[in-house]
């Protein structure tokens, strides 16, 4: 069970890399809608609860797999997850999504990351 805990459930469907996630909040400027975003993850297994952030990170995911399909290049959070449910609104910000903040700063300079095995 620890195992499991560790381990990512869901993956990046091709395209999804290239959708942006903006922080909450209001519409971003010069975007057109497409609509929105419903998705779910488990929260919990049996009796054990599975780690927020995973949890975060794995709605996030499902929501940028689901931004290609819909024509959007951008996506926003409505609120927060709720047992291991959330919503986020598409948008299609084109060359409006350069100027957009991403949730995740970059990395301070002289900062190295490495991917994990295993």
């Amino acid at each position: 069970m620890l195992l499991a805990s560790a381990c990512t459930w869901v993956h990046m469907a091709p395209g999804a890399s290239a959708v942006r996630v903006v922080p909450a909040g209001g519409a971003p400027a010069g975007c057109e809608k497409r609509g929105e975003i419903a998705v779910s993850v488990k929260d919990s297994v049996a009796f054990y609860e599975r780690n927020e952030l995973r949890v975060r990170e794995e709605l996030e995911t499902l929501a940028r797999n689901e931004g290609p399909g819909m024509g959007a290049d951008t996506i926003q959070p409505l609120g927060p997850p709720v047992q291991g449910e959330q919503r986020f609104a598409g948008y299609r910000c084109g060359s409006a999504s350069a100027l957009l903040t991403p949730v995740r700063p970059a990395p301070r300079e002289g900062a190295e990351t490495f991917p994990l095995q295993g």
